[in-house]
């Protein structure tokens, strides 16, 4: 049977399952024996008083207590993996794009392979993100990790995946996406020869589904799409390195045995996977652009509200038929800043220079929108019914302006000539005092 042939359906719904009939409690979380001599814990994602719309946590019934470690150590790895606040560089008003991050050559795993490339916020306030690329060609062999700093959105780009946590496994592939709630240990498997892709750190509030207003009851993305997996787990009894980030920094400390041994758990915290060709895409039937945030697939809200901390935005393949109107994205400044990334096909509002695996930044205020060829095919387009198809590009857009890394700014596949695919725009032509005569 497949990683991810067993699914439950739902957006954080109380879920109960069990890898051992009868290994789950029933009446109470806590009894004085829990079945099998397991040992109960609690994982919680939110304050115990926090209101129960928004109450996060699960009950893990597992054969070993998590309790039972030695000290955390600093850990060296991971050397371009940033956290907040970040200081390298002050947030910058340019434009910023990057080709494509490389397949490294050298064994690389999932965590070895993370690199930073801008964020914000402050992880010990718990507001803002890092945003991260992966690029790997190993799978994470006796090593799993976990992110006390915030959950995490991985969004393949290239090669499958498999994601080991301790709530269960399921493979994610290009197209989709999983989310691991803060503190859930993991770890990746490669399920092809290499894999890269994006990722999201909130810091802030937990991702959730947007409110849907005068949409009404239904559409963008739908609740009964997310998919979490059964419990499942290893009885294996052979060291682990076990390495999280906390307060910005990796500790590791070595374990003598699987950490995924939760045989049975119930509650509304657990990983998940959306499939982003399930998003129901809501867009113009008459003139004009909807405002991009009609694309949201998963907010973290702020304390300003409908202002976020973090959106998670797509612009999948749609049907483009307004009248009378540039249909590629238009021209815009925005209080709000954009990290961009494309997972297949071509962005309708850059014909060159944006590939998939790439990367752009526009920070706020930083005027962006089509470039030339792009802005000159759309206002001659023929304004007939047209379909997107065949890409996938998302935005992290935040409240907060990103700061680049380092790495990021001085990377070999960055694009120091970003600006120019505006230039050559010509000057618009009023009509003189002759022409009006």
């Amino acid at each position: 049977m497949g990683a991810s042939d067993n699914m439950m359906t739902g957006f954080a719904n109380h879920f109960a399952t069990q890898a051992v009939p009868g290994a789950l409690p029933v009446g109470c979380n806590s009894p004085q024996r829990v079945p099998f001599g397991l040992y109960a814990e609690q994982l919680s994602g939110t304050a115990f008083t926090a209101p129960r719309a928004e109450n996060r946590r699960s009950w893990l019934y597992r054969l070993r207590p998590t309790a039972q470690h030695g000290a955390y150590r600093p850990w060296q790895g991971a050397g371009q993996f940033r956290s907040a606040p970040f200081t390298d560089l002050p947030p910058s008003p340019n434009r910023l794009r990057w080709n494509p991050l490389p397949i490294p050559t050298d064994p690389t795993d999932f965590l070895d392979g993370l690199v930073t490339y801008c964020g914000n916020g402050d992880v010990a306030a718990g507001v803002g993100q890092g945003v991260h690329l992966y690029a790997c060609n190993h799978s994470m062999h006796d090593r799993a990790f976990f992110n006390a700093d915030g959950e995490m959105l991985i969004v393949p780009q290239e090669g499958a995946i498999r994601m080991i946590t301790e709530l269960g496994r399921f493979d994610v592939a290009p197209l989709q996406i999983a989310l691991i709630p803060r503190g859930l240990r993991f770890r990746v498997e490669l399920l092809e020869p290499t894999a890269r892709g994006y990722v999201c750190e909130n810091y802030g509030a937990a991702f959730r589904l947007p409110d849907l207003g005068p949409i009404g009851s239904n559409g963008l993305a739908n609740p009964r799409d997310f998919e979490t997996p059964v419990a499942w787990f290893e009885d294996v009894d052979a060291p682990v390195d076990l390495i999280q980030k906390f307060q910005g920094q990796l500790w590791s400390t070595r374990l003598p045995h699987s950490p995924f041994d939760v045989v049975a758990w119930h509650g509304n915290l657990a990983p998940c996977r959306y499939d982003l060709r399930r998003f129901n895409t809501i867009n113009t039937v008459s003139y004009d652009h909807p405002d991009p945030s009609i694309f949201t697939v998963l907010t973290s809200p702020s304390d300003t509200p409908g202002t976020a901390n973090c959106d998670f935005v797509i612009f999948p393949p749609r049907w483009m038929v307004a009248e009378d109107t540039f249909r590629p994205p238009w021209f815009h400044r925005n209080v709000m800043s954009e990290f961009m990334g494309l997972i297949t096909g071509a962005y309708d509002a850059k014909a060159g220079g944006f590939a998939p695996g790439g990367a752009s930044l526009h920070n706020q205020m930083a005027s962006h929108g089509p470039d030339r060829a792009s802005y000159e095919a759309g206002i001659i387009a023929a304004l007939a019914p047209h379909k997107i198809e065949a890409t996938m590009a998302f935005m992290f857009e935040s409240r907060l302006p990103f700061s680049p890394t380092s790495f990021a700014a001085q990377a070999p596949f960055a694009q120091p000539d970003y600006d120019q695919c505006w230039d050559g725009f010509r000057k618009a032509q009023l009509p003189t005092d002759k022409d009006a005569a």
